[in-house]
């Protein structure tokens, strides 16, 4: 091992700089320190150069010889010096008091493989670098330097390098060590600049695209004004919205979601999809009529007349739309409406599960979300068949009340976003019916008609039905949520009314929310009025005939009504005087005379031969074992026939054949039939039914086998039926029956009363038998319907028997017969 060298040098000391061994520069002699360093160095001219940082020096300094020395073109002494070694500093050695001497250990670079192998991808990354910065010298320079510890300190000419780096890259004397640390600075360095081209080059882009958009915008503008179509411009800017929003008297809520809306389609740019779905929405919310309602016309015998003029008859709908009326206007005059109107009494809380339905949170005290306010939500279903009014009706309930009327059709609706929205995520999406019918309506109380709600269907997108549940529950209506607009909507002043042909079909909680007005049909003579006072006029302007032209007597529509047009409602009825007016227009446009009478002997030539004869009834229940029975159906009361007969005995059977049940029957018609063969054979003697004569077989038919049928009311039909084919006593032509039977020949009481009647007196029919429970059913028949009928009430079957069977003929009377 070699003995350590020492050199006893002055030090120069380097303020605002670091040499490293390699370097030649020149240094400006501005201090007396450094002027007496030069001097002492003498004829030997080596010097240690040592950076002075933050008030201390540097643990190793550069051991430099002077090359020359001068001044520089400012006047100020200055030396030319070239760095030779690194060296550590030792102890300090007397000298003058202006010069600082010190013992300096020169430090030679031992350079390993390792230092090689760092040399090599250090030199690569100097080169990448200095190319990042446009320093073609400096690349020249590294082809000259190939020693590992040469190109470590030669980033002492980095202009980046911090001073303070350059500190640690001359303290670093392993080689190796050094080597690694400006490697890594080197690439620091380099994904820093790599990291401010991207920056910058992504910036350069955008302001490329902006301009280029915007020059774009600018010739588009200027040809669309050349063109004329710049007229809308501006309208669908932010500050046309804000504009829009402050003219609007909108809620809190609505106004806070507008105007984040709009601050976003600010910030939004115009090409992008987010834009446009933004200004759908916005023109949504605006066109929404938030705040805007029409005055209720609370003079109730104005509202009457209204009714009655547009409608003959449904006496009962009427009543209650006028008791509607009245509760609004007592309300009204009392001063328990308005803003400074008391607040009601909270409903008392119930146990039922529509308090924890969506949109009905419970307040502490019992009350539904809205205490302190009164909530009169109105929701009536119009129950009945086809024809009967129940669509116009609900226009003139509108006329009536002064409101506007808006009809929502929901046949074949299967998807509950019809009612509740699509969300804004989906492409196309729009808001729901009901908020589509108040944008329509353009008030917050309209009359909103729900047309066909039991032909609401459901599938894998949902289930309509349930969505209509927040809807008509005024409960829970004052904060509907459509979640295209995902802000609530006060439905509780709008009042809806559902139109349905029949309830079966109708979700069970839906039904629990509506209440029932049945509009059952017309009698004969509300048909001649409604014909006389409706059809006839409108028909006249169709068929553009004056009315001065043609007279059709009222004995003329009722034999169309009864030999034409048997029905509930009044469609068919209408389309037969559009018959008979196209016949009379052909007439006085060929040949214009005389005004036309239509009498009852007109109308056979018009409409040709009758469709319905008071004989078939007559003819059909003439032999045994056929009665006429009464049932509901879509389209309202309907008379229906059972047929039975018996099975022949084969040679060898012993008579006890089954039953057999046609005309696409439900379960429980069959067990129907099967009860009451049942009771027959078990009452054979007091029915007076012949020995054996119940014990051959029976086939019981009822006809329209296309139509399904079901439903325990053609229980004593049934019996009759069976009974009159085993006594031979055929049932009277005359007579109609309805109700369920038990195996005691018990009769229960069934649905439907009002129409099984009107449908009997539509066809005819005078004597109709029902079940004695039904009793209080009668008071809903109309009085006409009820003075041409004898109603008989059974408790039990041999009451039927005796009412409906003809008289038993006596055997001398049938011998000679």
């Amino acid at each position: 091992m070699s003995e350590t060298t020492l050199l006893t040098l002055p030090v120069l000391p380097l303020p605002n700089g670091v040499v490293l061994p390699g370097m030649v520069l020149t240094i400006a002699l501005e201090s007396e320190e450094a002027k007496a360093a030069v001097a002492a160095a003498g004829d030997d001219g080596r010097l240690l150069l040592v950076p002075k940082v933050e008030g201390r020096h540097a643990n190793v300094g550069t051991i430099a010889s002077i090359e020359s020395t001068g001044q520089l073109p400012s006047g100020v002494p200055a030396l030319v010096v070239r760095a030779e070694d690194r060296a550590l500093l030792r102890t300090g050695v007397a000298g003058t008091a202006d010069v600082l001497w010190l013992e300096a250990e020169p430090v030679q670079p031992e350079v390993t493989d390792e230092a090689r192998e760092l040399g090599l991808e250090l030199k690569a990354a100097f080169r990448a670098l200095f190319e990042e910065l446009g320093g073609r010298r400096l690349v020249e320079v590294l082809r000259g330097l190939d020693e590992p510890d040469a190109l470590a300190d030669a980033a002492g000419w980095w202009p980046d390098l911090a001073l303070e780096r350059k500190v640690q890259l001359l303290e670093t004397v392993d080689v190796a060590e050094r080597v690694a640390k400006v490697l890594g600075w080197v690439k620091e360095a380099l994904a820093d600049i790599q990291l401010q081209e991207k920056i910058r080059s992504d910036v350069g882009e955008n302001m490329e695209k902006t301009q280029r958009e915007f020059l774009l915008r600018q010739q588009l503008a200027a040809i669309r004004k050349e063109l004329g179509e710049g007229e809308g411009d501006g309208e669908a800017g932010p500050d046309a919205y804000r504009a829009k929003l402050e003219e609007r008297a909108l809620p809190a809520e609505v106004r806070v979601a507008v105007e984040r809306e709009i601050d976003k389609l600010e910030r939004s740019n115009e090409q992008s999809p987010e834009h446009g779905w933004i200004i759908t929405w916005l023109d949504t919310m605006l066109e929404l009529p938030w705040g805007e309602r029409s005055a209720d016309q609370l003079d109730l015998a104005r509202a009457r007349a209204v009714l009655d003029a547009d409608h003959t008859g449904l006496v009962e709908v009427k009543e209650r739309i006028v008791e509607e009326l009245a509760i609004r206007k007592l309300r009204a005059d009392r001063g328990l409406d308005g803003p400074d109107a008391e607040p009601d009494e909270p409903d008392a809380p119930d146990d039922s599960d529509d308090s924890t339905e969506p949109g009905g949170s419970t307040e502490p005290d019992g009350s539904t979300g809205s205490r302190g306010r009164f909530r009169h939500g109105t929701i009536l279903t119009l129950v009945g068949p086809p024809g009967v009014g129940k669509t116009s009706l609900g226009e003139s309930i509108a006329r009536a009340l002064g409101r506007k009327f808006v009809r929502v059709a929901l046949g074949g609706v299967r998807d509950e976003a019809e009612i509740r929205g699509h969300r804004r995520t989906y492409v196309g999406s729009r808001p729901g019916r009901i908020v589509r019918a108040m944008t329509e309506a353009g008030t917050m109380n309209p009359v909103v008609l729900l047309d066909e709600i039991d032909k609401v269907g459901n599938d894998w997108r949902g289930d309509p039905s349930a969505a209509l549940l927040e809807v008509l529950d005024p409960a829970q209506n004052h904060s509907f949520r459509d979640h295209y607009l995902e802000v609530d909507l006060d439905l509780s002043e709008v009042i809806f009314l559902a139109t349905a042909n029949q309830l079966d079909t109708i979700p069970g909680p839906l039904l629990d929310r509506m209440e029932i007005v049945s509009l059952d049909g017309y009698t004969e003579d509300e048909k001649v009025a409604i014909a006389r006072d409706h059809l006839l006029s409108r028909q006249l302007a169709k068929a553009g005939i004056r009315p001065a032209e043609l007279t059709v007597t009222d004995d003329a529509l009722r034999r169309v009504v009864r030999d034409h047009t048997r029905e509930a409602g009044v469609r068919s009825l209408e389309r037969a005087l559009a018959k008979v007016l196209r016949k009379v227009a052909a007439k006085v446009a060929a040949e214009p005379a005389e005004p036309v009478v239509v009498d009852a002997d007109a109308v056979p030539d018009l409409l040709g031969r009758a469709r319905f004869h008071d004989a078939d009834i007559t003819d059909r229940t003439s032999v045994p074992g056929v009665a006429s029975g009464l049932a509901v159906t879509g389209a309202g009361g309907d008379v229906l026939f059972v047929e039975a007969t018996a099975l022949p005995v084969e040679e060898g059977e012993d008579g006890a054949s089954d039953l057999t049940v046609t005309g696409q029957l439900g379960d429980v018609m069959k067990e129907s039939a099967r009860i009451a063969l049942s009771y027959v054979r078990s009452h054979r003697d007091e029915l007076a039914i012949p020995k054996g004569a119940d014990r051959r077989g029976v086939h019981v038919h009822f006809p329209a086998g296309a139509i399904p049928k079901d439903g325990p009311s053609a229980g004593i039909t049934m019996t009759t039926a069976l009974v009159s084919l085993f006594t031979g006593r055929p049932v009277k032509a005359k007579v109609a029956m309805t109700g369920e039977v038990t195996l005691q020949g018990r009769v229960l009481p069934i649905g439907g009363v009002k129409q099984k009647l009107m449908a009997a007196h539509r066809l005819g029919l005078t004597e109709v038998i029902i079940p004695a429970r039904n009793e209080a059913d009668l008071d809903d028949v109309p009085e006409a319907v009820r003075a041409d009928l004898t109603v008989h009430l059974a408790s039990d079957v041999s009451q039927v028997i005796g009412w409906a069977l003809e008289p038993e003929v006596p055997v001398e009377t049938a011998a000679a017969a």
